[in-house]
């Protein structure tokens, strides 16, 4: 994990020896408000450009089949129950300048997220709780290597009877569709998922709590679900693949990527969240064996994990 902006990693040495080796880019950039937040994001048009600018940056870390993912939240105008569209206008500036192409569009569910905006949902009761972020899977190829055999469900208990009978209605629906006597009993070992993932995130005991609470360190606000990157991580990746965040925050991706075994490497530019981030790492940290550098003349700084 490096210390330091993502455009001065950019700009550096080390980015350039990285060029066409990324599979991934899986990433949670501080969300198109337009209000400030402690965790730094850019507020209005400057956040359109300011995205759009990484497009063409990252695509060349990209290998040919490589995907970047990104998790945007909505917006709101200042002061109004009115919905902004910048997330929409950030990501297709940085699709265009990036030159991806759309995979597919994915909705990320949080059940258990607190009511937000307050004002027009809990004061004035005008609107319901906004509770998802959507998440754009874009590629520079038309068919970036993705497997769902790696990300199936298990099956609910009515797919568990049906292959167990051997048996259910075929033949045409109403929508006219003709359902043949096979197509549904052959257990392939789990459902292929929908483009819709519920995740909820509400813990405060994990290893990252019990850490920063340990150690006297800031944790990160707004922490993304660790299961929204194992599962993209998985989809797109194989083991041993490398992994990049570049607003890494908490080192979310980092985590899931060397839970899932493979090789990861991560961005932040706030050194009270690089310092939390080790709580992440807290199982792993007898296996590290690094000494930490400075990159020179960048800015950036490579944070040593200590045991």
């Amino acid at each position: 994990m490096y210390q330091g902006s993502t455009e001065e990693f950019l700009r550096s040495p080390l980015a350039k020896k990285y060029e066409g080796k990324v599979k991934l880019i899986f990433t949670s950039p501080p969300f198109p408000l337009n209000r400030k937040k402690a965790y730094g994001n850019l507020v209005g048009t400057k956040y359109v450009k300011w995205l759009a600018d990484f497009g063409p940056k990252l695509r060349k870390l990209l290998k040919p089949n490589g995907s970047i993912v990104l998790e945007l939240g909505n917006a709101w105008e200042q002061g109004k129950p009115v919905m902004s569209t910048l997330a929409l206008e950030a990501l297709l500036g940085f699709r265009k300048k990036g030159k991806f192409l759309l995979a597919q569009q994915f909705v990320c569910h949080n059940p258990a997220r607190l009511p937000s905006p307050a004002q027009w949902v809990n004061v004035e009761r005008i609107r319901v709780k906004d509770a998802y972020t959507h998440v754009w899977w874009m590629s520079p190829s038309e068919r970036p290597y993705a497997n769902n055999r790696n990300v199936l469900r298990p099956y609910s208990e009515s797919m568990l009877q049906l292959l167990k009978t051997q048996r259910y209605n075929a033949g045409r629906r109403p929508s006219e569709h003709k359902i043949g006597a096979t197509s549904f009993l052959k257990n392939n070992k789990g459902a292929i998922p929908s483009n819709v993932l519920t995740f909820s995130n509400t813990t405060n005991s994990d290893a990252y709590h019990l850490y920063c609470r340990e150690h006297g360190v800031k944790l990160h606000p707004a922490r993304m679900p660790i299961g929204l990157a194992e599962f993209f991580i998985s989809f797109l990746t194989h083991p041993g693949d490398l992994v990049f965040d570049p607003f890494a925050g908490s080192n979310t991706t980092g985590a899931a990527a060397q839970n899932l075994k493979r090789r990861w490497l991560s961005v932040e530019a706030n050194r009270d969240y690089v310092d939390s981030s080790r709580g992440r790492f807290v199982r792993q940290k007898a296996k590290s064996n690094d000494s930490g550098r400075v990159l020179q003349g960048s800015g950036v700084r490579r944070q040593r994990r200590r045991s």
